[in-house]
């Protein structure tokens, strides 16, 4: 996505129904009170506990699509583990982000981000693949993600797996920078009840109610109930950023065991949201200036999934998973859509040296929506569908050694038609402490429905003689997709007994990058009054490269202390093609993301009953919109009773009263300053006795 008037939103439930949501939810916090003897859910574990070889043999399945230990993954990886989550302080999943080298995280608003992978960042980043248990949320509208949505508890993550750089021959298109897998945790780690409140000064209340349990012998379930109110964020002109929230949602998971070789997986939820927004548009042709108007934005939306898992013998195995996601975003687009997604992956090995991973997948996705003068589609209503398949063989050309991984994913998509991405990885492992990858892979972004058929209006004005004049960002129907191919180096080790590193190295080359070019004037009729219109189309004229190196390591300074560092650097260069007009879009897309980040996380347990975690983050200055570095300090200090309650003083942006992290481009929502915040946080684990 390259363009976006404002935030899109849902329409909430009115009074009644929320009411009767919040009682719900007094419901079944009495019923927890009265279920205080069944199972429990376990504990978080404490991260002082896992040596540096635990955190190496970490296993992981965003790679390959297959369980492999993250310290023979031929591929950039960071995994966020249950341990992180639970002493990073956060209380969302961008927050949680941060810690990641190579991850460009900012929040805009109280209720906006921007997070890409290797630059090019922006609200919509449309390089980047986002997953929840397997199932993109990415959206066509925009190729980007509505985090705001991706509001789970935090406590029910299993994990978050974050590859950098593409992963287009197993995930597909729009997997060019970047795939994050966010996976929760089986229902059997969460039985029992949980309750978890909180509030400060700018996530003023924040709560979630949980029960888990067994029907029969062979399933296990979890329901859930999580509210959100989030404050503003100050403005930059204003105290006022207008830009508070708050959010209602509720949700379920159930795992069970058909048979020895059988298991199925149903998940899914709801949510309603209300959200504010300061924005700048044009409300008539009459008078066509921008206008600061104040938009309470409403959303709501939701999901189905069920994955079903059959296992051969000799360890080969099949998966099919069928979703169906549904969100309504009610302001200038006022969007509603449906998509159904079907995937399927076979397992196998064969002749003892080879390991094979192939699938099918299809998505139908069918948007309706309902512009105005400032932002609207042509034509506003769409369905489009999407065929893949993909195989991937690794070979072990010396077994446990060196190995060669192969594949390929070809797509077939509503604008362009085929696709094919390749990647070659070469995974060589000297030492069982060392190992030393390569990777050149070829990815696509494909085009949104922005892109081939927005019509936004940036600015207007009445000239002294003549009709009113329009100057309007307009779709490209033959937009192409942009093409990157990746070069990748990596090498992992774990030095000393208490000390591993992680290092990673690449060159990326992409072409046909988008940019937006004048194009011959036309004379409007509707809306009235007759106007001008000075068109800038959507074109594919931008090209160059982006290089760079990220390292992280983690040292068990002492058994109850683990220091992890972490260091970014970036450069990108860009170029348009002879004749382009576009002198924006090179400036606006070099200057999105630092060229350095650095951060530091200190996990110390005091004692058995309290904890002390910290972390500092640097991040450097954006030339695009002249964002000045700064410097994020968090901190939280925990103490449990126990290990069924735990109390959190946690303390986030503690360097400067505000900060700006983004500045917004004209067709994007507002920028706000990040402000000083606290909270603190009770969580009550109902066990057995």
């Amino acid at each position: 996505m390259r363009h976006l008037a404002q935030h899109f939103s849902y329409r909430s439930p009115g009074p009644a129904a929320t009411g009767i949501l919040k009682r719900a939810c007094v419901v079944v916090l009495l019923a927890l009170s009265m279920n205080m003897f069944a199972s429990a859910q376990a504990p978080p574990a404490d991260l002082s506990k896992l040596s540096v070889e635990d955190l190496m043999n970490i296993e992981v399945s965003s790679v390959s699509k297959k369980e492999q230990k993250i310290s023979q993954a031929a591929a950039a990886i960071f995994v966020i583990t249950k341990e992180d989550i639970s002493r990073s302080g956060a209380l969302n999943i961008p927050d949680l982000l941060r810690m990641v080298p190579g991850l460009n995280v900012a929040q805009i608003n109280a209720n906006t981000w921007a997070i890409s992978s290797r630059g090019f960042n922006g609200e919509f980043s449309d390089e980047l693949l986002v997953l929840l248990d397997g199932r993109s949320v990415y959206i066509p509208t925009t190729s980007g993600v509505f985090w705001d949505v991706l509001d789970i508890p935090l406590e029910d993550l299993e994990r978050i797996e974050v590859i950098r750089g593409p992963g287009g021959a197993t995930w597909g298109a729009n997997a060019v920078n970047g795939v994050i897998n966010i996976i929760t945790k089986k229902a059997s780690a969460t039985l029992g009840g949980m309750v978890v409140a909180g509030g400060g000064n700018q996530t003023q209340e924040f709560g979630t109610v949980q029960y888990g349990a067994k029907i029969g012998q062979n399933t296990d379930y979890r329901v859930f109930s999580k509210y959100l109110d989030e404050d503003h964020q100050p403005g930059l002109n204003a105290p006022d950023g207008g830009d508070g929230w708050h959010a209602l949602r509720a949700g379920f998971r159930s795992d069970s065991q058909l048979s020895v070789s059988d298991d199925l997986t149903f998940t899914g939820d709801v949510y309603s949201a209300r959200e504010g927004d300061i924005t700048n548009s044009i409300q008539s042709v009459a008078s066509p200036t921008l206008q600061e108007t104040f938009a309470a934005t409403n959303l709501d939306g939701g999901y189905l999934q069920a994955d079903w898992n059959h296992r051969y013998a000799g360890g080969s195995d099949s998966t099919l998973q069928v979703s169906f996601d549904r969100y309504r975003r009610n302001d200038v687009l006022r969007e509603t859509r449906n998509t159904l997604n079907i995937d399927f992956e076979d397992h196998f090995s064969w002749g003892g040296h080879q390991d094979i991973v192939w699938g099918l997948g299809y998505r139908f996705s069918s948007s309706t929506t309902d512009g105005d003068l400032s932002f609207s589609l042509n034509p506003p209503d769409l369905d489009t569908q999407l065929f893949s398949g993909f195989v991937q063989d690794e070979f072990a050309l010396i077994p446990t050694r060196l190995s060669l991984t192969a594949g390929m994913k070809v797509e077939h998509n509503y604008y362009t038609g085929f696709g094919v991405m390749p990647t070659a990885r070469l995974a060589w492992t000297p030492h069982e402490h060392q190992m030393v990858w390569a990777a050149v892979s070829r990815a696509l972004e494909t085009p949104s429905s922005t892109d081939t058929a927005e019509n936004l209006t940036l600015s207007g004005f009445v000239p002294p003689v003549g009709p009113p004049v329009l100057v309007r960002i307009v779709g490209n129907p033959a937009f192409q997709n942009e093409r990157h191919t990746a070069y990748e180096f990596g090498y992992r080790t774990q030095l000393l007994k208490r000390l591993s590193l992680d290092l990673a190295t690449y060159y990326n080359s992409g072409h046909q990058l988008p940019t937006t070019e004048p194009e011959a004037s036309f004379i409007e009729t509707d809306p009235p009054p007759v106007h001008l219109v000075l068109p800038l189309q959507n074109e594919n004229a931008m090209y160059g490269e982006t290089h760079g190196v990220e390292i992280f390591a983690s040292w068990k300074a002492t058994d109850r202390w683990t220091i992890t560092p972490g260091y970014t650097y970036e450069g990108i260069h860009l170029h348009v093609d002879p004749g382009s007009q576009d002198t924006q879009s090179v400036p606006a897309a070099e200057g999105s993301s630092p060229r350095q980040w650095a951060r530091v996380d200190s996990h110390l347990t005091v004692v058995h009953s309290l904890a002390w975690d910290a972390s500092a983050n640097f991040v450097g200055r954006l030339a695009s919109g002249a964002v000045p570095s700064y410097t994020r300090v968090d901190t939280q200090l925990t103490w449990r009773r126990g290990e069924h309650v735990s109390v959190s003083i946690v303390g986030q942006n503690l360097v400067r009263d505000e900060h700006l992290e983004f500045s917004s481009t004209a067709d994007e929502g507002p920028s706000n300053v990040v402000k000083r915040s606290a909270y603190a946080k009770l969580t009550w684990i109902f066990t057995r006795p």
